[in-house]
């Protein structure tokens, strides 16, 4: 069991850790060697050995390894960024990066996203050294640089660069998992995410005939691009259920005692209420366009124009995502990838899964454990390049009224202490026993 001193430290890592203001405003302007040089102190002060490692000057990396007692067994990653998106300090009712402690509650940008579960990971790692534990696995500590943008000088580097720091490891876990979803009845439900969709972030360009402002011109690449902008961000995208998402459908049609006929996904959706936000993002692909750049004065026709769209694929619909593309672009606009990362999946009959879930319903009989998939990504996509199977997996038992999701990237961004004690206590069991 965590002790009272890991209680404490986990709250003050993650106020101490929100101090230092390592905001991605993306581009390379970044930079998280403070908080990589932080939590290499205090992995020094359990006995560890981490490395740090830079692809870039100030973007740092940092890595250990644990020794577990069964050589043959295969090795664990645990993981967090260190990076946090920006916080505007005049839109936040604190200073977002005080990592103030009021009312049982940390605040700062990085609270939940995710200077928490790095907290939560020190914390137990020092306990462990205290009380002479060793886990049974291997397991492999590292705090990467870079998640909130392209991940080029964090997790991206380290699977590229320096793969021998993960030998052995099969099985990751990282953000977004296991916190607790309030459905407004009295339930209390813990996804434990077993996928993601994959990243597709593009670039949109149509060229056309430059000209005056005044004169007919059937070549305006604006008016192209509008188009296709319009038809990308209209575009129903079908239905495509993976087994994670499946798998979260059933157990949640079970927990409500309703049909689970997934022949019916909207209507079923519609079922389980508040629940289908777990899901609902993640039954079919999405594109949404998001910026647009022509132009360089209003009487002049461009002959170019610019838009992105932050585009989300499920597993195993690349092929059709591209496809869909190419015809709503149309013959006049070219379409890239901006950015692409690919869409996971894993195992929900694992070992590794069945102690997540234990875990988390020891500290938390109340709850309802149910796999999800994650809309968005995470580290876990540059690490499956190794065959590292990625989890999300952060624990934290929540209030009712506190909107986990919206407190990532949001205003306000914070954590209850109590949440954070959780975690640690459900983090340190699963880990125990992974």
């Amino acid at each position: 069991m965590a002790d009272q001193q890991a209680l404490d430290e986990v709250v003050r890592f993650t106020s101490e850790l929100i101090r230092i203001d390592t905001s991605n405003h993306g581009g390379g302007d970044c930079r998280e060697r403070p908080a990589a040089e932080y939590a290499a102190e205090q992995l020094c002060g359990a006995g560890l050995e981490p490395i740090l490692l830079e692809r870039t000057e100030g973007r740092t990396n940092v890595v250990a390894r644990i020794e577990g007692t069964d050589p043959a067994a295969d090795a664990l990653l645990v993981h967090g960024h260190l990076d946090v998106v920006p916080a505007r300090a005049a839109d936040w009712s604190v200073d977002p990066f005080s990592g103030e402690v009021r009312d049982g509650v940390v605040w700062g940008r990085g609270a939940v996203d995710m200077k928490n579960m790095d907290a939560m990971i020190l914390a137990v790692v020092r306990a462990w050294a205290r009380q002479g534990v060793r886990p049974r696995r291997d397991i492999v500590v590292a705090f990467t640089a870079d998640e909130e943008d392209s991940a080029v000088d964090g997790s991206g580097f380290l699977a590229d660069h320096h793969p021998e720091l993960f030998e052995g490891c099969t099985e990751g876990v990282g953000e977004s998992g296991a916190f607790t979803f309030h459905d407004g009845t009295g339930r209390q439900i813990y996804p434990v995410a077993a996928g993601e969709r994959g990243t597709g972030w593009l670039r949109l360009t149509a060229r056309g005939r430059a000209g005056h402002g005044s004169k007919v011109n059937k070549e305006n690449a604006v008016t192209r691009l509008a188009a296709a902008v319009t038809r990308i961000g209209e575009h129903t995208w079908p239905l495509r259920l993976t087994p994670t998402v499946s798998a979260a459908l059933t157990e949640l049609a079970a927990l409500y005692g309703i049909d689970s006929d997934l022949s019916d996904v909207d209507l079923l959706l519609d079922k389980l209420g508040p629940a289908a936000r777990l899901v609902e993002a993640t039954v079919r692909n999405s594109t949404n366009p998001t910026m647009l750049d022509a132009g360089y004065k209003l009487n002049v026709i461009p002959g170019e124009a610019v838009a992105f769209v932050d585009g989300r694929y499920l597993f195993g619909t690349e092929d059709e995502f591209r496809a869909t593309l190419d015809e709503l672009t149309g013959p006049d606009v070219d379409w890239e990838f901006q950015h692409r990362e690919v869409a996971l999946q894993a195992p929900l009959d694992s070992p590794t899964y069945a102690r997540m879930r234990a875990a988390v319903e020891e500290f938390a009989p109340e709850g309802h454990v149910v796999p999800y998939c994650m809309s968005g990504g995470t580290d876990a996509k540059q690490f499956s390049r190794l065959g590292i199977a990625g989890y999300g997996f952060a624990p934290l038992r929540l209030p009712e009224g506190l909107d986990y999701q919206a407190l990532f990237h949001g205003v306000d961004e914070r954590v209850p202490v109590e949440a954070l004690h959780f975690g640690v206590q459900v983090l340190d069991r699963f880990l125990r026993t992974a």
